[in-house]
């Protein structure tokens, strides 16, 4: 996989655990398949929306062999390796590897606030010496505790197996100058959904986002009506995108909210993982007047 195969509609899948903490495979197959039905161009396990922090290794190889084995070939398979260590993170990249993932998505060392340049390097060195799976950087300041620059990821690209960024940050200058820089030489994936439609004008390749599973605009859309001129379905799509991503992110603790939004749509996402609590029956109405607001349907 190189950096042309990155692009489009990627979503980070969710992990559908009942309430005893069981993961439910055929709930997971459902989702996988309503995802390529939405126009998936490659289908990330372990991401955030997927609960990684609540799933050891052997749990992550086992969903990708159950996305491989689902996918048979239709799409690519992204699996998270982000962790605190470097024990943990090359605990992930054995599984991703067992398993048939494609393609690594990695975060920084997460949780060591503020990490030097040379713990920086350092993490992603050893990451590479480990594997020569492709690389998929993911740069999320709320989770990081801080952001990459873009001297940084220019870095990171030039000297390891790196194809492509999930840039998430709320920025769009940063946005701005990271696409005028290096959109040319990686596939720079949106993350935050309500920037997903102006990206695509200034050269993102795809988006890894939460919010376009609900929209009335096929994601898969999404990157022809960024890069043309915008019109009503454009600024429809852009508004629910925004409202979505603001609701779903100021509801519950990340991810019940969107897990209990996939449940109304009919997809069986169950509940999440302790420690992480479902929605609430007021969250739950939360979502549905949001969803009256935007027109989207639900059950």
């Amino acid at each position: 996989m190189n950096k042309d195969d990155l692009h489009g509609y990627v979503p980070a899948i969710a992990t559908p655990f009942n309430e005893k903490g069981e993961i439910m495979e055929d709930a997971f197959v459902d989702m996988f398949e309503f995802l390529i039905g939405k126009g998936a161009t490659c289908i990330c396990i372990a991401g955030d929306n997927g609960e990684s922090w609540a799933l050891n290794a052997a749990e992550r190889g086992r969903l990708v062999r159950l996305a491989k084995d689902t996918a048979k070939g239709r799409v690519p398979v992204m699996m998270g390796i982000s962790a605190p260590t470097i024990e943990a993170s090359l605990a992930y990249v054995h599984a991703a590897e067992e398993n048939g993932a494609d393609v690594l998505l990695s975060m920084p060392q997460t949780y060591v606030l503020k990490a030097s340049e040379a713990e920086l390097m350092a993490r992603f060195d050893k990451l590479s010496a480990a594997t020569d799976k492709p690389l998929v950087l993911y740069n999320s300041p709320r989770r990081m505790g801080f952001s990459l620059t873009v001297d940084q990821t220019e870095t990171l690209l030039n000297h390891h197996n790196v194809i492509g960024i999930k840039e998430s940050q709320r920025d769009f200058f940063y946005h701005t100058h990271l696409l005028d820089r290096l959109g040319d030489k990686m596939s720079v994936m949106t993350g935050p959904c309500h920037y997903i439609l102006p990206a695509f004008a200034l050269g993102a390749k795809g988006f890894i986002a939460t919010g376009p599973e609900f929209t009335d605009m096929l994601p898969s859309d999404m990157a022809a009506a960024g890069t043309s001129a915008p019109d009503a379905a454009y600024r429809k799509a852009h508004i629910q995108l925004t409202v979505l991503y603001e609701m779903l992110m100021g509801t519950a603790t990340w991810p019940a909210s969107f897990k209990a939004a996939l449940n109304l749509i009919g997809l069986p996402a169950g509940v999440p993982r302790d420690p992480v609590l479902p929605a609430t029956q007021a969250d739950i109405d939360k979502i549905k007047r949001t969803f009256d607001q935007l027109g989207i349907s639900y059950s």
